[in-house]
């Protein structure tokens, strides 16, 4: 699948961000270049914003074929990468409103984690928001976007390509719910 000229431009900028580099026990070590720390295999912090409908409907939505992890793939939450000197709960709120064009919500905090595969090494913060407010979708993160029951996602993710660091954050949550 080609990517536009605005998605690959999108990407150099992207992986050109300096991003919170820290060890792991979640200790910030310094900022480096997004692209330099998934090269290298080294831990990020990383926000997942679980947005739910007063309905209680889950927000899923399609990554753009421009992303370096997981292109296409669906995710079950808005986040990303805490950007250098950033604080967790300030990536959220930033990432909700870029991916998913959702602010001034509350934002409520679950937990921290460790997320770790081979291409993929995250210390995870994850929060739920509730909000009515029309999605405005930034192109260059998100190709689409709908609201589906936690049971749809679940079952949708069996059959398509789904983030598995966004579904570890929603394992996570939901665990924190029983």
């Amino acid at each position: 699948m080609a990517i536009s000229a605005n998605e690959a431009a999108h990407r150099a900028a992207s992986d050109r961000e300096l991003v919170t580099w820290v060890d792991e026990a979640d200790q910030v070590l310094g900022a480096l270049p997004r692209a330099e720390l998934r090269e290298r295999g080294l831990i990020g912090r990383c926000t997942f914003i679980l947005l739910f409908n007063s309905a209680g409907e889950l927000c899923v939505h399609r990554r753009a074929l421009s992303k370096a992890l997981y292109p296409g793939y669906w995710d079950v939450a808005a986040g990303g990468m805490v950007t250098a000197g950033e604080a967790y709960d300030d990536s959220a709120a930033r990432e909700l409103a870029e991916e998913l064009g959702i602010e001034g919500v509350e934002l409520r905090f679950h937990e921290r984690f460790y997320f770790d595969m081979p291409d993929n090494h995250l210390w995870c913060a994850v929060y739920s928001a509730v909000s009515d407010a029309p999605l405005r979708l930034q192109p260059e993160e998100v190709i689409e976007a709908k609201f589906v029951s936690l049971e749809q996602a679940e079952q949708e993710s069996l059959i398509k390509p789904y983030c598995p660091d966004s579904l570890a954050a929603l394992q996570r949550y939901k665990a924190g719910l029983e």
